[in-house]
This record gives C-alpha cells, sequence and structure tokens, in this order.
C-alpha cells in the first residue's frame, strides 16, 4: 500500500507488501525488500539498500549524505539487513569515501527514538539502542549490544559482543565483549551477567567469561599478560574466544 501523497523516485525498486504512508519521501537508488512499512514523513535517499521486514517509524531519516566536512558528494552507501525496529526521528547516514565508503546495519536491531548512526558504522545483529543513542563515525558495535539512554562514542571507537554501556555512558575509549561499561568517561563495571543468562550461555561459560574479566582488570596484569590467561581459557570454552579476538585487533584501547 502506498499513500497517494508519498513522493516515490523513479530509481527505487519495491518488494512485495511494502507499506508506505502520508508524505514519506523515497528516492535515488534505493532498494526496500519484502513487507516493510515507512510511517509518515520517513526520508530515505540512495544509494541505500533495505532488507525485509523492516519498521520505520514517523520522520526518520535514511540514507542521507553523512555531515563528515569532507564528504563531497560521492555515492557512498547505507545498507540495512532484516527485521530492524527504527523508532521516531532516528538518522542513518550514508558512508564516506574515506571510510569504508558504506555504512551498515545487520539485522533484528531495535533503534529507539532519536538514535543516531553515522558514517561508516558498522552495526551487527540483535542490538538495542535506547533513546537517544549516539554513534560517531566509523564506529563498530558487535552483535547483542545493549546501549542505555543518551550514550554516546567517540569516532573509531569498538563494542564487543554481549556488552552493555549504561545511560548516558561516554565512550572514549573500546569495550570489551561481555563488559558492562557506565560513566563519563566510561569504566568497566564487571560483566553483562544476566544477559548472558538470559541469551542461555551455561554457568561454566559465564564463570570462565567471568575469570577473563577478573585477568583483564582485577588481577593487575598488563594487557599483554592478561591476554595470555584468557587465551588458556578460550582453549576449553570457547565463549572466551571472542574477547581473545577483540583484545587482538587494532583500535582505541580499551576502558580501564
Amino acid at each position: 500500500m502506498i499513500d497517494p501523497s508519498a513522493k516515490i523516485g523513479p530509481d527505487v525498486k519495491l518488494g512485495k507488501n511494502v507499506t508506505i504512508r502520508e508524505n514519506v519521501i523515497i528516492e535515488g537508488d534505493v532498494t526496500v525488500g519484502d513487507d516493510c512499512i515507512f510511517e509518515p514523513f520517513c526520508v530515505v535517499r540512495g544509494p541505500t539498500t533495505i532488507g525485509k521486514g523492516n519498521h520505520f517509524y514517523q520522520f526518520c531519516s535514511i540514507g542521507e549524505g553523512c555531515q563528515d566536512l569532507k564528504y563531497a558528494g560521492e555515492p557512498t552507501t547505507l545498507t540495512i539487513g532484516d527485521y530492524n525496529v527504527i523508532r521516531e526521528h532516528c538518522s542513518m547516514h550514508r558512508g564516506t569515501v574515506q571510510g569504508r565508503g558504506t555504512t551498515t546495519v545487520g539485522s533484528h536491531n531495535l533503534f529507539m527514538i532519536n538514535t543516531h548512526v553515522a558514517h561508516d558504522c558498522l552495526i551487527g545483529d540483535h542490538c538495542i539502542f535506547s533513546n537517544n543513542a549516539t554513534l560517531a563515525g566509523h564506529v563498530t558495535i558487535d552483535d547483542y549490544v545493549v546501549f542505555g539512554g543518551l550514550a554516546a562514542i567517540h569516532q573509531f571507537g569498538r563494542v564487543g559482543c554481549h556488552a552493555m554501556v549504561g545511560g548516558m555512558a561516554a565512550l572514549n575509549m573500546d569495550v570489551p565483549p561481555y563488559v558492562m561499561a557506565a560513566g563519563h568517561y566510561a569504566k568497566p563495571f564487571g560483566i553483562n551477567k544476566v544477559g548472558l543468562q538470559r541469551r542461555g550461555f551455561s554457568k561454566e561459560a559465564i564463570s570462565a567469561i567471568f575469570q577473563s574479566y577478573m585477568f583483564l582488570y582485577k588481577k593487575s596484569l598488563t594487557l599483554e599478560e592478561a591476554l595470555v590467561e584468557i587465551e588458556k581459557l578460550a582453549k576449553d570454552h570457547s565463549e572466551v574466544q571472542p574477547l581473545v579476538d577483540f583484545l587482538k585487533q587494532d583500535g582505541r584501547g580499551i576502558i580501564r
């Protein structure tokens, strides 16, 4: 169903059973998958590719050119996966030629009111971004991350899988997998035990993850020394391996 007041450009490709309500604008090189819903006054510009089953609430701005001062109108892209919920006033910008060239959003995520996803971000699956969460450019968010309201992360920052970021936190460094972070600037406050339990992690896996956290933050070890001990745990507990991989990657340095 397409409302007569909507404006759909000639280059737009729509899948089956797409609902487009009053005063929606979709223009440019945009591909929309099946079963998507666009509530009134959404604006989508391309090049943008949207998967199936996404629900965009009113006044979203999707696929607009980014706010990087170097951006000169290049045809960079935004790619969105499947079954995301994007609530009112969310904004997602396309990438830059200086970065990845694309902004990528995975599947089954919830973006609450006024969340901003800047250029060249890479977001995984099953994440929750509470009201006014703000991601600067080039940020990487792994799967099952939870962002509290008004939390913000510096450009090029990383947040590992199953981490939890508290409301109004300011992240100027990377948050390792499974870690809870809060404050300005954010500090570690244990592991996301409740989240892991809800997602079916065994007691043994959670214990190994907690031991890894202790090596990383509570044993007065250097990062290199802690990594040696964490790698030993990963040999018997595969759930620890994402932490090993994260710590070996280049980034802004982890929160301390």
